[in-house]
Formats: structure tokens, sequence, C-alpha cells
């Protein structure tokens, strides 16, 4: 029998269906970055979908040991108490799978990373909400063209600015329409970053208080062309900590 302590570190990665996408092809592309983002520090990436099965749901919420929640459509506005006021692109199916994989991953305190929609799943799961349009900030889709990029500032003593240091400010894409002001962030997130837009600062970073490793960011380091390769460092901090779980018995 394998040693299962020395077997690499099983991470969900909750991606949208290619079945479901308007170009197929360029959603397994996107799909294909996340999940490289935490195989080549290790990790065996196991993707789910809202078309998986409750059986493959059951299996991979069970066996894994940590969460990444990816980049993707609005979460519908109703599960932070308003009306849509901007959101448009929402995906009712993915917002339920990820709000199960978030409540299996929180029970056991596993570590868990959000990418764009993902930082603002981590915020509205733990009690937040989100201003649902900011202007300025989506820029060209993925494959259309060279990415928006503005900076961000990194906020002192937080675990993404010892990651991503020493330098205060950095440079990441931009793929969002959606943010979290201060007034928006949940009981138990702290911002890690910030950036400025047009309706004021934005939440750019957000991690926990208690220790626990759960970070989200806005921007998309998956796309190594368009952030800085300081971000590596987050995705192998990310799958360091996921191996330290220990499988359930």
């Amino acid at each position: 029998m394998p040693d299962l302590d020395s077997s690499p570190p099983r991470i969900v990665v909750t991606l949208a269906a290619p079945e479901d996408a308007d170009d197929p092809d360029l959603q397994r592309r996107r799909n294909d970055r996340y999940a490289d983002a935490v195989e080549r520090h290790g990790a065996t990436a196991v993707r789910l979908t809202a078309r998986a099965t409750a059986a493959e749901r059951e299996a991979a919420f069970g066996s894994m040991d940590g969460l990444m929640i990816s980049g993707g459509a609005d979460i519908d506005p109703r599960r932070f108490g308003q009306p849509v006021d901007g959101a448009t692109d929402i995906d009712e199916a993915r917002d339920e799978l990820e709000a199960v994989a978030w409540a299996a991953a929180d029970a056991r305190s596993l570590p868990v990373l959000g990418i764009c929609r993902g930082l603002q799943a981590i915020n509205v799961f733990s009690g937040g909400s989100l201003l649902q349009h900011v202007d300025g900030h989506a820029g060209a889709a993925w494959g259309s063209g060279p990415a928006l990029t503005h900076p961000i500032r990194l906020v002192g003593e937080t675990r993404l600015a010892s990651l991503l240091g020493p330098e205060p400010e950095i440079e990441v894409n931009a793929y969002h329409h959606q943010g979290i002001r201060a007034a928006d962030l949940a009981p138990g997130l702290i911002a890690a970053a910030w950036a400025d837009s047009t309706a004021g600062p934005l939440v750019e970073g957000a991690e926990a208080t208690d220790g626990r490793f759960l970070v989200g960011v806005q921007c998309h380091p998956e796309r190594t062309e368009s952030t800085p390769a300081a971000f590596e460092r987050l995705f192998a901090a990310f799958v360091e900590a996921a191996g330290r779980v220990g499988r359930p018995s």
C-alpha cells in the first residue's frame, strides 16, 4: 500500500463547464490554466463543474485537501440579499456547487484559494456582499487582446504581502466588473490588497483573520503572461498548506 502521507495533495478546482460555454475550447484552455497552477507545484487537481454528479461531488469533497474557487460568471445577488443591479452573467448552478464545496472545506478548515469570482465567492459565503458593477475594470476578454492592468497596494503584515512582496505595490491584470468595498467585506476577513477604481477603493486581496490559509485575489494570476512571477509563491504556499492536511479516515 502506498504511503498516503507522501501522496500529492488533492485540490478540488471548481470550474465553469465547457459544455455550457459559448466557446467550449476557450473555456477548456481557461480551465487548464487553473489546474496547471497547482499541478506544477505538486498537487493533483480534481476538476469539478456544475455538471458533476452527486456521487462525483461527494467523492471530491470527501477526499480534498484544499479548494480553489476559480473565475467565472457573476454570483446571484440574492445570495447576499440584493436584487440584480449590475450583475449580468449569473450561473446559479455553479453558485450551488461552490456553496457546497465551501461548506465542506470550511467544516474541516481546509486551505482555500479564490481567484476573481473565487474571491467574491469567499466573501459572499462568509457573509459579505458585492458591488455589482464597477466601470473600467473588465478590459478585453482573455484571448481577445492585451490585458488591462492596474497597480494594487499590498497591506503590510498580511500573508499575501509576505508572499508577493517585498515591493508594496505590484501591477496585476483586471478582468472583473464587480468588486468588494470595505463595507462589503465579510466578518472574519481582512483586506490584504487594495486598488483604486471609479467606485472608490476596492479590495483586491482578502484573507482570514484567524491564521488559516484562506486567501482570495481579484486578479487572474493563473494567466502568467499578465501577472508578476511573484504569484507563483502564492500557488506554492497554497499547495504546501494543502499538503499538510491529514487525509480523512
